[in-house]
């Protein structure tokens, strides 16, 4: 009989749930994602300005990543900046996101993407408002809305604190 030493077994055990996390997005990214969500997700496409689903949206709720429902933003920190694109002076939790230096269009931006999924959500600039300076300029197709009302019926019930103070 052959017996696996402990410290590997830690590694194969990650291992296998890293992959199967993979393969359960693949499957949902090619089953639930329209052509344009998925060349804004998967191959840092950029949508049109103004001709978006959520530039304009001003109820309230949180904003999850397309392809893992991850909570990135939420509507109080949303503000129109003008762009066409929705814009958040903040994330609900700086850990769901990761930045990169682009230099795509051979100047320094700093590219988004959420970290469950690798999803490219948009850039973070540092014309925001005066709050945090930020400007998170995202991709309306790298996200999913999901309004207060329903938040705690699909599963986002602890999110709902962020609207404590709120009218």
């Amino acid at each position: 009989m052959r017996f696996v030493n402990p410290a590997n077994l830690f590694i194969y055990i990650l291992f296998a749930i890293t992959i199967g996390d993979d393969l359960r997005m693949e499957k949902k990214t090619e089953k639930k994602l329209t052509p344009l969500q998925i060349d804004v997700t998967q191959n840092c496409g950029t949508e049109p300005a103004f001709n978006n689903k959520y530039w304009d949206n001003k109820k309230p709720g949180i904003y999850v990543d397309i392809v893992s429902g991850e909570p990135l933003f939420c509507s109080i920190h949303k503000y129109d900046s003008g762009s066409g694109w929705p814009s958040f002076y903040k994330t609900i939790n700086r850990t769901t996101i990761k930045e990169s230096d682009d230099f795509e269009l051979g100047y320094k931006r700093v590219e988004l993407k959420a970290i469950k999924s690798n999803s490219h959500l948009g850039h973070v600039f540092d014309d925001g408002p005066e709050i945090t300076g930020k400007r998170y300029c995202i991709n309306s197709a790298s996200l999913e809305f999901i309004p207060k009302e329903e938040m705690e019926s699909r599963g986002y019930k602890d999110y709902l604190i962020l609207f404590k103070n709120s009218k």
